[in-house]
């Protein structure tokens, strides 16, 4: 399956906006006169850019789009796991980057390598679920997700119902309820030490398979090329452009 871009969709809009050249740093830079969304990361299998017109959160909502037109998360399999650890982690550091330096979560320290991922309370990051959608961004056959700063001041009751629990899929369940049914490692979200769970230490966990003979059985993903410094948590993308507010 090609998940070739498709006419009209704006978030293939936004990506193809994004495409750069070999030389090009992950973040582009935009002047603060221009009217294209503010794109503060792009790789060969993500375009990350700031919910400006409609955010959920005054102190910061990011949206991570997949490049490929992929319709929904039903499409990913185990193999695709190490994506959604590098969204689960490049969002984590972008969010960091929109907090106000007189924060406590944001020290000089949390500006360098860092040796696992660390969950943060203040922010949410995951998938809105099919049928529904944010009515304020209604679109719903280009798999991306939000991530923002809480609290979710800007929802109201009607939109808030796509981040609630009716359809919000937070992507460490996501990531955990995959590898319980490809592993036998009982890591559901729900368990006390879900957000230290030793599981998480290793980042590729039950995206591979094979037969006891050793021979692996693998199914191709979606990932084009996974960073995988950013994945192990091993580097911050230092090369991000400055929050503008």
């Amino acid at each position: 399956m090609s998940f070739a871009p498709k006419p009209g969709c704006p978030m293939c809009s936004i990506v193809a906006s994004s495409v750069q050249g070999p030389t090009t740093p992950h973040s582009p830079s935009f002047s603060a006169s221009s009217t294209l969304p503010e794109v503060l990361w792009h790789d060969d299998n993500f375009t990350a850019y700031r919910e400006k017109a409609n955010p959920v959160s005054n102190k910061g909502h990011i949206i991570v789009a997949f490049n490929l037109h992929v319709p929904s998360i039903y499409t990913l399999s185990s193999t695709d796991l190490p994506l959604l650890v590098n969204i689960r982690n490049l969002a984590t550091r972008l969010l960091t980057t929109l907090l106000p330096p007189s924060s406590p979560l944001l020290t000089p320290a949390s500006t360098t390598a860092v040796p696992l991922y660390t969950p943060n309370s203040q922010f949410c990051i995951g998938f809105i679920t099919p049928p529904f959608s944010d009515r304020k961004i209604p679109v719903t056959d280009h798999l991306h997700a939000h991530a923002y700063i809480l609290p979710a001041d800007q929802l109201g009751w009607w939109r808030g119902i796509a981040y609630g629990p009716l359809a919000w899929y937070a992507i460490d369940d996501l990531i955990a309820e995959i590898r319980e049914s490809v592993t036998n490692n009982r890591i559901k979200s729900g368990h006390d030490g879900r957000p230290s769970a030793p599981i998480d230490n290793v980042p590729d966990a039950g995206s591979r398979s094979g037969t006891a003979n050793g021979v692996e059985t693998t199914e191709p993903g979606l990932a084009a090329n996974v960073d995988a410094e950013l994945e192990r948590g091993e580097r911050t993308p230092t090369l991000l452009a400055a929050p503008r507010v």
